[in-house]
């Protein structure tokens, strides 16, 4: 059952990540028509101000699809010298204070919205964009990244508890050690 937790949130990060590649993408031939109108002495203007929004939406989002293809640096000095055993557990450990941070984010990030939704707060620039349109959906991602890093966390214990700590090592293990373990 925890593995196909496992595959099914991989399955959705997927479609997620090629969504938020699709808006980056967008984003860049925003971008780049902008530097091609600037040519001929005019301008759509707001790209560094939209350029932004985006970055900070992929980036939201895009945490939970680098934590299953283990993405995140990790320092495992100590988790490399230890059978396998010890390493799920070094595991769990991180996975652990990483749900804890991510959740703790994800409610921080929900009184910025509040406050925006209510105050119906516009940014300080000339496009006075509406800033809960974009805080929505970075709020969302943030969303996404805690429950996601919950499931993991706890498939991982599960596991962990069902002494097949060897399994945990293709989702919460160090990418730097998955060529060296097939």
């Amino acid at each position: 059952m925890e593995l196909h937790i496992i595959h099914t949130l991989r399955a959705i990060n997927k479609v997620l990540a090629l969504l938020v590649g699709i808006g980056l993408l967008a984003c860049a031939g925003f971008v780049l028509l902008d530097i091609i109108m600037r040519q001929v002495a005019t301008s759509l203007g707001g790209t560094e101000e939209i350029a932004g929004y985006a970055m900070a939406i992929a980036t939201s989002w895009g945490m939970s699809y680098t934590l299953l293809e283990l993405g995140h640096v990790r320092i495992d000095l100590l988790r490399a010298r230890t059978a396998s055993f010890g390493r799920a557990l070094f595991d769990l450990f991180a996975m652990v204070v990483m749900t804890g941070v991510i959740v703790t984010i994800a409610l921080k990030s929900w009184p910025v919205v509040a406050r925006s939704l209510s105050n119906g707060s516009r940014a300080n620039t000339p496009l006075e964009t509406p800033l809960a349109l974009v805080q929505i959906p970075w709020f969302a991602g943030w969303v996404w990244f805690a429950v996601m890093s919950c499931l993991v966390t706890l498939a991982a214990l599960s596991l962990i508890l069902k002494k097949r700590h060897a399994e945990t090592e293709s989702f919460v293990g160090a990418f730097a050690e998955q060529d060296t373990l097939k």
